[in-house]
C-alpha cells in the first residue's frame, strides 16, 4: 500500500511562490482566444501574478449561494465573474483592435502596430 505523503509537508517553507511575468496588466481591453468563452472582450478586472491567473468582466461569471452573517443581512445568490488563466486571453491593439502580441521594451507595446 502506498504511503500517505500530505503536500503541505512536501513544499518549501519560507519560499514564496514564483511570479509569472504577465503580458497584461489591470485595465487592459483582451479577447478570449481559448476555452468555453472564446471570442468575448472584456476589460481586465484583476490580476493575479502567483497564480498565473486574470479576472476578465463578463467572462467566466459563476453563480455563489450566500448565507446571511446576520440576521437581518442579505443571502440569495450572488454572480460574479472567477478567474481564467492568462494564457487564454490576448491583448487587444489599440488602433485596430484586433488581438496581438505584446512586446516589451521600456513599456508594453502591441507587436503589430507599435502602439502603447
Amino acid at each position: 500500500m502506498k504511503p500517505l505523503v500530505y503536500r503541505k509537508s512536501r513544499r518549501v517553507r519560507g519560499t514564496e511562490p514564483r511570479r509569472h511575468k504577465l503580458h497584461l496588466g489591470k485595465g487592459d481591453t483582451v479577447r478570449v482566444i481559448r476555452g468555453e468563452h472564446r471570442g468575448k472582450e472584456g476589460k481586465v478586472l484583476h490580476v493575479y501574478p502567483k497564480r498565473f491567473r486574470v479576472v476578465v468582466e463578463g467572462v467566466n461569471i459563476v453563480k455563489k449561494h450566500k448565507r446571511a452573517t446576520t440576521p437581518g443581512g442579505e443571502s440569495g445568490i450572488i454572480e460574479f465573474p472567477a478567474p481564467i488563466a492568462a494564457s487564454n486571453v490576448m491583448l487587444l491593439d489599440p488602433k485596430s483592435g484586433e488581438p496581438t502580441r505584446v512586446r516589451r521594451r521600456r513599456t508594453r507595446t502591441a507587436r503589430s502596430s507599435g502602439s502603447r
